[in-house]
This record gives structure tokens, C-alpha cells and sequence, in this order.
């Protein structure tokens, strides 16, 4: 995904959230300084595969949820699902995450030459200047939610979840495959569940661009609010 279409939808969370775009991108050039250009080759196994996008909620330690990652070709996982795989035997092939949680399995990963897609935004500034350094360079992949800037990417999406699934599709892709997604949790915070509305319009929106229809959004589909979604064909 090009930035100009992500953008609408960026401005749109910030709006929402009342962000500041400034502290975005100021956690952006940090990021760009400490971290060096990643070589995508080190995802290609991702193009034409079956790619599970593992979350971190409740539903990843059931034995389904953990069985159907197992059958996948690759595992992206976001956040602490990372660890609830591994306690249960499954090497994920991409980490996402912010550096909110668990810091000391983004280093772990990279120096085992795991890819870790490192996000900066305006509330994380002081965890990417101490992270980052920490890390094997070369398996680190910067990301932002603003304009991509020297090594820093932007594949698109918002949450930890969501950008897997935006770096999976912008991988290549075949097929997307979610568990550990739980968007009715009722034991998150009024904010975690405003993101979470934020993550099922834009796995709608990603869906709708690969034309195809992702089970996790199965009983939300209908009730998610499209307006800020740059779809094509609208009525």
C-alpha cells in the first residue's frame, strides 16, 4: 500500500483519537536514526503462503486457535502472542509490536535473526530509544503510522494486529488466517476496545482490497463503520 491511500484513513484515527501527528513523526525520525534499512528478503518466505496473524487475546491459548496456527505456513505474531506460541511450541516468523509489552522478546528475536516490525508513535518515543539500540539491527524493521521516512516503512494499519496483517498482504500473501483475535473481550479497557473497533474497519478495508473475506470479521462485518474507509464503489 502506497501512503497517499493510507493516509485519509490516518488522518481520520488521529481525528478520532485526537493524536498528535507531530509526536507521530517525531518518534518516526528517532526511529529512523537508531534503526538501519531493512532487507525484505529476510520475509520472502511470506509471498504465496498462508500467513496466520496470531493476536494477543484470550482465544490464542485454545486448542484451536493454537492448531490452526500450527497449520499455517508462516506465523506473524503481534505483541505477547509471540510468547503464548512459543510456550507452545510454534516459532513465529515476524513480531509486531510497539515495545509495550515484553521487550525482552523483541531483543531475544532479533538476535536470533527473528524480524521484529519495531512501531514508533508519539507514546513510545522513550521505549524506541531504549529498545531499538538493544536489538540485532539487521532483524529490525522500523515502522510509523506517518509518512514513511528514510528506513522507515509504512505498510499500513494501526493496532499491533492489524499491521501484521497489512505487512503480511504487502508481503505477498495468499492467504490470511486470524486467531487470538477476541474484538467482544470484555475485560479491555474503553480504549483497547475503541482500537479494536479501529482494527475490524481496517481488516474490512484489507479484505475488500484482496477481495476476500476473513473470518474473523464474520457477525462484526455488517455493524462496522466504513465511512472514514477509502473503499471503491461506493454508492
Amino acid at each position: 500500500m502506497e501512503y497517499n491511500e493510507f493516509e485519509p484513513v490516518y488522518e481520520a484515527i488521529l481525528q478520532d483519537f485526537d493524536f498528535d501527528r507531530s509526536a507521530d513523526e517525531r518518534a518516526r525520525d528517532i526511529l529512523a536514526e537508531i534503526a538501519e534499512p531493512f532487507d525484505l528478503e529476510h520475509l520472502r518466505g511470506t509471498r504465496d503462503r498462508t500467513v496466520a496473524i496470531a493476536g494477543a487475546g484470550p482465544s490464542l491459548e485454545t486448542p484451536d486457535s493454537i492448531e490452526r496456527a500450527r497449520d499455517c505456513d508462516v506465523v506473524f505474531g503481534a505483541s505477547t502472542a509471540v510468547d503464548a506460541l512459543e510456550d507452545r511450541g510454534i516459532t513465529v516468523d515476524c513480531m509486531v509490536t510497539d515495545l509495550d509489552k515484553n521487550p525482552e522478546t523483541v531483543v531475544r528475536l532479533t538476535e536470533r535473526g527473528t524480524p521484529v516490525a519495531v512501531h514508533g508513535h508519539g507514546d513510545n518515543i522513550s521505549a524506541v530509544r531504549e529498545i531499538v539500540p538493544a536489538c540485532t539491527s539487521e532483524f529490525v524493521l522500523p515502522t510509523t503510522q506517518a509518512p514513511p521516512s528514510g528506513p522507515v516503512r509504512n505498510f499500513g494499519g494501526f493496532t499491533d494486529g492489524d499491521r501484521a496483517a497489512f505487512l503480511a498482504d504487502a508481503l505477498g500473501a495468499s492467504t490470511l488466517v486470524f486467531v487470538g483475535w477476541d474484538f467482544d473481550d470484555p475485560s479491555v479497557n474503553s480504549m483497547k476496545a475503541k482500537k479494536l473497533e479501529w482494527a475490524k474497519r481496517l481488516l474490512y478495508w484489507l479484505e475488500t482490497r484482496r477481495e476476500e473475506r476473513f473470518a474473523v470479521l464474520d457477525g462484526h462485518r455488517d455493524l462496522i463503520e466504513t465511512t472514514a474507509l477509502p473503499l471503491e464503489n461506493r454508492s
